[in-house]
């Protein structure tokens, strides 16, 4: 039985939580956070209740790793990429209603319920496993502390647990070759026995096959991972042999030199960030209760499709094992966003080792924040890896945000301005032609609409582009620059109906374009409201509806600049440099 977004009183929206060892890049943003603002944008539009939820994920060994290379301590590298992501969100426009933290007290406090309840009911349980253990730092190296090769596909830089190049993951004792990967530690890790806990996945097969069968309706990645981890789940462990991370809420001697996994203490950040905004907002700390324990709360995560074990396997097992509270209503997930190699003419992976990665702070210090939204998802990885290409870039950009949307709003609102002094001519008689283009406002309108509800942000953007390609094609076909000369009442019936096609691409390319529909809605004298958690008017649906004839208009200014060759030249220059970081 597939669900609507009609069922629901609300729509608690998240998206992953990046690691804060780290700037964030393109890859990330056209994977999991573009598609989740655009749509959350558009239901605020609609006037639909919606929060959105996002933060840093602050724990793990990327972070200590990261920490012991400068020789700084975790909390200043946390509090580093914290802060710069944050920025950098805000930049792009990503629409957080809360941008929170896993290093919060809340946070503790929030995980070891999640644990506590877990283990009262039984679905916890301790084992004594062997990891690797370093000889010389006289210490057991968890996770990315060790190095090694993939025991399935041979890769010779595999991780200690999971190789990033098959996307294999296997026991400690199942890597081959391994070698410390820690500063200062040439040391061979050894085996040695340890005491850690592990989640009882097995227990909750039943309930999550019935929770993946209720859900026909998403993506084929999606589905296919989940049920392939569902069809052979295995108890997980949840816990490491580190000092940063949550302490582990037992009264064992064993836990004193441990910390919750990541991957455990993660996801519940989403909870955290929900309380934390209740706060925020003085109502009080069980405001967070509607969004995560009432059957009208629609919960959507968007991530890349590297994170689907989590979202849609395990962190649904540690809802299910919680009390009352809901799971997961769609789990949006995105293939990868690949980088375009002009010299070798081949698609490569971002990878950090490799200095491919575009971070999102660089490119928004040489483009728009517009530019990049649009042509991130125009190429939105939704069924298959795309790659990110500059000269495809730069090509669609111009070639359809600014010749096709751009182009018509200038020439059009110009004539308007010029020839009804700076207001919405009046509407006179209206031929078929006339009709024909505004009623493709309509039809455009909700076009758009089922795309985004279907969460085809692709399609989405193209069926936004046809209007305008629609519009160009009538304005040329009604020529107003020849009839102005003959039939100022032709013109303005013309320049009439081109207007309410402005106002309505203004309101289609909100979601998309914030930026560039803020400026529009100015030239227009209207307002765009964001809506928010309370909800409030359906804006969405005043596209189509009249811009009253006679309505103020300011002159026009360029929505969209075009983008320079020799600028566009350089930053591929630099990035192939390894200098977009």
């Amino acid at each position: 039985m597939t669900s609507s977004s009609a069922q629901f009183k609300r729509t608690l929206v998240t998206s992953a939580l990046p690691y804060a060892n780290g700037y964030i890049h393109l890859g990330h943003i056209a994977g999991a956070y573009l598609p989740a603002d655009i749509y959350v944008r558009f239901k605020r539009l609609c006037g639909e209740r919606v929060l959105y939820i996002g933060g840093s994920d602050e724990h793990g060994v990327p972070i200590t790793l990261s920490a012991l290379k400068e020789n700084i301590s975790a909390k200043e590298v946390i509090d580093r990429y914290h802060s710069a992501n944050k920025d950098a969100f805000a930049r792009l426009g990503i629409s957080y209603d809360i941008y929170g933290r896993t290093s919060w007290p809340l946070h503790v406090d929030t995980t070891q319920q999640f644990f506590v309840r877990l283990a009262e009911t039984g679905h916890i349980h301790t084992e004594t496993v062997q990891l690797w253990y370093s000889p010389k730092l006289a210490r057991f190296l968890p996770d990315r502390y060790v190095k090694g090769e993939c025991p399935r596909c041979g890769y010779t830089d595999a991780n200690g647990d999971e190789c990033e190049q098959c996307g294999a993951q296997y026991t400690a004792e199942e890597l081959l070759s391994p070698r410390a990967n820690v500063p200062g530690d040439d040391s061979t890790p050894v085996l040695r026995d340890s005491k850690h806990w592990f989640l009882d996945l097995p227990d909750f097969t039943d309930q999550l096959k019935a929770w993946l069968d209720s859900h026909p309706e998403w993506r084929s990645n999606v589905r296919g991972i989940a049920y392939g981890w569902v069809q052979d789940l295995r108890a997980r462990c949840i816990t490491r042999d580190t000092d940063w991370g949550i302490p582990i809420p037992v009264d064992d001697a064993d836990a004193a030199d441990k910390r919750i996994y990541v991957w455990f203490d993660a996801p519940i950040g989403y909870v955290t960030n929900t309380r934390q905004w209740g706060l925020d907002q003085g109502l009080g700390d069980d405001a967070w209760k509607c969004w995560w324990k009432d059957r009208g709360t629609r919960m959507i995560h968007f991530i890349g499709k590297d994170n689907v074990p989590f979202h849609a396997v395990i962190f649904p097992a540690m809802l299910m094992g919680q009390e009352g509270y809901i799971t997961a209503d769609q789990v949006v997930g995105n293939e990868y966003l690949n980088i375009y190699n002009r010299r070798t003419g081949k698609s490569e992976k971002g990878s950090k080792s490799k200095g491919n990665m575009i971070s999102v702070r660089w490119a928004l210090d040489h483009l728009s924040a517009d530019a990049l939204r649009y042509y991130l998802c125009a190429i939105a990885p939704e069924s298959k890896d795309s790659d990110f290409d500059w000269d495809e870039f730069m090509a669609r950009y111009n070639g359809e945000l600014c010749d096709v949307v751009g182009n018509f709003v200038h020439r059009a609102l110009t004539m308007a301005v010029k020839n009804f002094e700076q207001a919405v001519p009046p509407q006179g008689t209206l031929d078929d032609e006339d009709l024909a283009m505004l009623d493709a406002i309509i039809q455009q309108r909700d076009a758009v609409a089922e795309a985004l509800e279907n969460f085809r942000f692709r399609q989405a953007m193209e069926r936004f582009i046809d209007l305008g390609r629609k519009a160009n094609v009538y304005f040329d076909q009604k020529q107003p620059w020849v009839t102005r000369k003959s039939d100022m009442a032709r013109t303005a019936s013309t320049l009439y109906v081109c207007c309410q096609v402005v106002h309505g691409l203004c309101h289609l390319m909100a979601p998309f374009m914030p930026e560039g529909a803020g400026k529009l809605a100015g030239i227009l004298n209207i307002e765009l409201p964001s809506g928010g958690p309370d909800g409030g008017e359906n804006i969405w649906n005043r596209a189509g509806t009249v811009l009253a004839e006679g309505s103020p208009l300011q002159s026009p200014s360029v929505l969209f600049p075009k983008l320079d060759p020799d600028m566009i030249a350089e930053l591929a220059e630099l990035h192939e440099q390894g200098r977009a970081q």
